[in-house]
């Protein structure tokens, strides 16, 4: 009797913004078997570096790895089979009653548990404040910029949610934008009529945006390394954009932060250590 072919267990990733496409891109690159799923209108402001994109215009790629919506899970085999990673429109992440993956990483990055627990895999991981590891996840992963960074704990959970983005060169406040009111978002020409978008240089006070008729004022100068996309309903004080003082990040737009690349490879760090210790074939 031939020996049945071994299928490669699914690693389902909740969430594909930009720190979640980090997880996503490390987890693709060194092989194992990834699907992702997102909410039916994902906000993300670094589009051009989120996956969560495809739920939008059905394919993203973001660096080399490539994510294809699909609409029910008995896809996602083929979609990688063929080598891009397959992402559902499922927020309840239902699809785990179908595939039934060897382990679950909550990247949705919601400051809160909003539904993933032990029982959801053999191996379940949350991504920043929310999480208790030993208790709703094996297995949680800091978020917060600084030297904690990317470490796996094994007990406890990560730093409290502050309220406030990480510092970079001296901003921190100043350089995310929320909506001063309610909605839809609109585009608005330069001083040489292209259109103002991510990868733009921005100057403090220069309008970037306008939320109906209200206009929307960058903070300070920079680069525009996120915006959230054009005709998005936006609610009073959403985070709508985000500028970095830096101005080499202009060429580092479309590419996975360094933030995200740290969080995505202390949870390559979590699964490889808790398959080892259960016997759990993740590759």
């Amino acid at each position: 009797m031939e020996q049945e072919k071994y299928e490669q267990p699914w690693v389902l990733v909740r969430g594909a913004g930009d720190l979640a496409t980090g997880v996503i891109t490390r987890l693709h690159r060194c092989g194992f078997r990834v699907v992702a799923t997102e909410c039916a209108a994902p906000s993300a402001i670094r589009r051009s570096a989120a996956l969560c994109e495809a739920v939008w215009r059905n394919l993203m790629q973001v660096e080399d790895v490539v994510a294809r919506r699909i609409t029910t899970a008995a896809q996602a085999a083929e979609v990688a089979q063929a080598g891009e990673m397959p992402l559902l429109v499922d927020e309840a992440a239902a699809c785990i009653d179908t595939l039934h993956p060897a382990a679950v990483v909550d990247a949705i990055i919601a400051k809160r548990n909003v539904g993933t627990h032990r029982g959801m895999a053999p191996i379940t991981v949350g991504l920043g404040p929310g999480f208790t590891a030993g208790q709703d996840v094996d297995a949680v992963i800091e978020t917060m910029r600084g030297h904690q960074l990317g470490r796996v704990i094994w007990q406890g959970t990560a730093i409290p949610d502050t309220g406030v983005p990480g510092d970079i060169e001296g901003y921190a406040l100043k350089r995310v934008i929320h909506a001063p009111s309610s909605g839809t978002m609109r585009y608005v020409p330069d001083g040489v009529g292209h259109l103002v978008d991510i990868g733009t240089a921005v100057q403090a006070g220069q309008v970037i945006a306008r939320i109906d008729a209200t206009p929307v004022y960058a903070t300070i100068d920079g680069v525009l390394r996120g915006l959230i996309r054009v005709g998005y309903p936006v609610t009073k004080g959403l985070k709508i954009a985000d500028i970095d003082s830096r101005p080499e990040q202009i060429t580092m737009c479309e590419t996975v932060s360094d933030k995200a690349l740290a969080i995505g490879g202390g949870v390559v760090e979590a699964l490889l250590m808790l398959a080892r210790e259960r016997s759990i074939r993740l590759l």
